[in-house]
């Protein structure tokens, strides 16, 4: 049995307290939480303990770098497959940070520079090493042929990543893309091109011969390029409402996207790109085509 003094000095070296001068430098990355007693029961100071929220949407950004990272290393040990999966997560974590950032109403300027540091990897890095990869797979001699013309050109397609770069900075400052776009967004570019390998790896639709096509390599990364830093104005999936008059466009987009998945698999992705960018241009038609009207 403990004695009464040993039990203090147990209860005095479990009473934890983390303030950071909360209540003084109102920091935000403050947390006070007390431990009642040697048992082991906690209670927390709600106040402090919430602020922690604002760092949530940061943390499913850092989940996405992460993923992006390890994309990387799974891409240069010819794993393309686990690449592109753990492109879908980072994809469901890029969504998820925003969508806390709304939820929880906690928008800062730190939030939006690593979300676009983090895309870089992501969403710019990791398409332009696939890329790469499939190049290597495929006789890109037949499009550069030459000793050091050829070596060099098996690196064109990391102009993926300059573009997404420049897409990325662009967005960055581009007060106009706050809730639609302007040019391909980076995920959407990703999703396009990690979905080649699946499809390589799945081939039931025989489109090996295609896909690693040295000319269609080359004018995919360079239609896809152009198609990032495009003055292409684009709907964005941010539902405000589900009133299907303001989210048609949204609801077909998802509707088909559902369809093609079940009847192509992994060939629907970039199927549901294309269709993006068509349902986009039928839109900005039917809206240019109401201002000409009235």
């Amino acid at each position: 049995m403990f004695s009464r003094e040993r039990i203090q000095v147990i209860h005095l070296f479990l009473k934890i307290k983390i303030d950071l001068e909360a209540q003084k430098s109102k920091h935000p990355y403050s947390l006070r939480f007390f431990v009642a007693d040697w048992t082991g029961n906690f209670t927390f100071d709600p106040g402090n303990f919430f602020l922690l929220k604002k760092h949530i949407p940061n943390f499913l950004t850092c989940l996405n770098l992460f993923c992006g990272c390890v994309a990387v290393v799974m891409i240069f040990h010819d794993h393309l497959d686990r690449a592109a999966y753990l492109v879908f997560i980072a994809a469901i974590f890029d969504f998820l940070d925003g969508f806390a950032a709304r939820i929880f109403n906690v928008h800062s300027a730190m939030g939006k520079e690593l979300d676009s540091l983090a895309d870089v990897i992501t969403f710019g890095l990791v398409p332009g090493a696939v890329m790469y990869k499939l190049f290597l797979l495929s006789d890109f001699s037949m499009v550069a042929s030459g000793g050091v013309f050829q070596k060099t050109f098996q690196f064109f397609p990391f102009i993926v990543t300059v573009f997404s770069a420049l897409r990325l900075a662009k967005f960055n400052i581009d007060t106009r893309q706050s809730e639609s776009f302007i040019g391909l967004p980076t995920p959407a570019n990703t999703l396009f091109i990690v979905s080649l390998p699946l499809i390589l790896q799945n081939d039931d639709f025989h489109l090996s011969a295609l896909i690693l096509n040295p000319y269609f390599l080359v004018i995919t990364t360079v239609v896809l390029s152009f198609l990032m830093v495009a003055g292409l104005p684009l709907f964005s999936l941010k539902f405000k409402s589900f009133d299907w008059k303001k989210n048609r466009y949204q609801f077909l987009l998802l509707g088909s996207a559902v369809v093609l998945v079940a009847i192509f698999y992994f060939v629907a992705i970039p199927l549901i790109v294309l269709l993006y960018l068509l349902l986009s241009y039928i839109k900005n038609v039917s809206i240019n085509s109401r201002k000409l009207k009235s």
